[in-house]
């Protein structure tokens, strides 16, 4: 991975503090695969895919606003117009340039000795035995928490869901790169300063996509996408969220840690398409991690909801049309699935829709529809259990 996960390293100096002190929308062109916000560079909100020569073509004209069939990328030594039709190669020409360029000895020489690794990967010591040993000096790999507290035998009845706060109120289209990003770690964000309390210099932070291993930087990383826009903390960017019983605007992930050590089960309030993007398995682990034990939205993308079934977290449509906005929620209530626990025991049989309570500061109660996504019995199963871990 390079520049797809924003490892094409950072911008000039120069060119950072411009466009963060002026919030600048600047855009990159890339012939990569990826286009998430803030995912080629974290200065970065627009980012273009195309092909390589289409690259080299904005690269000239050093903007976005040019129509490349009338417009000219620049000018010649004469002063003259160059168009995009004058520099396109023919294919007779790409041909040549790749006969002559690439070569099989390069693909052999770098691949001889592959399996070998550097000096460091040399350096790690193999012990014996049948069962792999933890170091807890890695931030690499960690012996997940998954399996704390799991019983020999599934539970009898289903559990309910009452007084559920929101961590997270968040729009239309979140992509799980919005929940689990896989780009550069920021030296401010729980997860860089995670990493520099283990002694992890910032030139070595590396990036979460590389980390996967280590369940403590993957939840600190968390809904911690520089560009993700929460509701709960009105005026900001990025991985903030209010923590309700005082008012306090801080993390996500240590607005978690309260709610968890008070026994405060979470909601997160979302629009259409929630989950969309990649099929990252770590935007359902991390978001289980959080606390979080409902996903409320008024569509979902398919593996996601599956994942967070499979994570042991209920995911929850709006029905007739409705919504956070339409109802009239801010995330300031605080919410009680009525019924869950018999409705499930009963295998849905009078169907799948529920009434959510939710109860405002002051006082003020509103009930709405909502439609369990548990979608097969498979699932059902998975989730009495509190997941497939388990």
């Amino acid at each position: 991975c390079l520049t797809c996960i924003g490892n094409s390293g950072p911008l000039p100096t120069i060119v950072s503090q411009q466009v963060n002190d002026k919030n600048l929308t600047v855009a990159s062109v890339l012939s990569g695969n990826r286009n998430f916000e803030g995912r080629i560079n974290q200065d970065v909100k627009a980012n273009y895919l195309m092909s390589p020569p289409l690259v080299v073509a904005y690269a000239i004209a050093g903007s976005m606003h040019i129509d490349l069939t009338k417009d000219p990328l620049g000018t010649d030594k004469e002063g003259q117009p160059v168009y995009l039709k004058d520099i396109w190669p023919s294919q007779k020409e790409i041909a040549e340039t790749n006969a002559a360029a690439v070569r099989k000895e390069l693909y052999v020489d770098n691949y001889e000795d592959v399996f070998k690794g550097d000096e460091r990967w040399a350096a790690i010591g193999v012990g014996g035995g049948d069962r792999f040993e933890w170091n807890s000096d890695s931030t690499y790999i960690k012996l997940p928490p998954y399996f704390e507290g799991m019983s020999s035998s599934a539970p009898d009845h289903f559990a309910e869901f009452s007084g559920l706060r929101t961590l997270l109120k968040l729009g239309d289209s979140i992509t799980t790169d919005h929940i689990s990003p896989a780009g550069a770690i920021k030296l401010s964000s729980p997860a860089g300063s995670y990493l520099t309390s283990r002694g992890v210099p910032a030139s070595m932070f590396n990036s979460y996509g590389s980390r996967r291993g280590h369940d403590e930087v993957m939840v600190r990383g968390t809904f911690a996408n520089i560009r993700l826009k929460n509701q709960m903390a009105p005026g900001t960017e990025g991985g903030f969220t209010t923590y309700l019983p005082t008012g306090e605007v801080t993390s996500v992930y240590e607005a978690s840690r309260q709610y968890i050590a008070s026994g405060t089960p979470l909601l997160v309030l979302a629009g259409k398409e929630y989950g969309s993007g990649s099929s990252r398995d770590w935007a359902a682990k991390g978001t289980a991690l959080l606390g979080i034990k409902v996903v409320l939205a008024q569509s979902f993308e398919r593996i996601h909801r599956s994942n967070l079934v499979g994570m042991g977290v209920l995911p929850l449509e709006f029905v007739n049309g409705e919504s956070g906005e339409s109802l009239g929620l801010n995330g300031h209530e605080t919410f009680d699935l009525v019924g869950f626990a018999a409705a499930a025991d009963s295998g849905f049989a009078y169907g799948k829709e529920l009434t959510m309570k939710a109860t405002a500061s002051d006082g003020g109660v509103k009930e709405f529809k909502v439609r369990v996504r548990i979608d097969t019995p498979q699932e059902l199963l998975y989730f009495k259990n509190g997941g497939i871990l388990q």
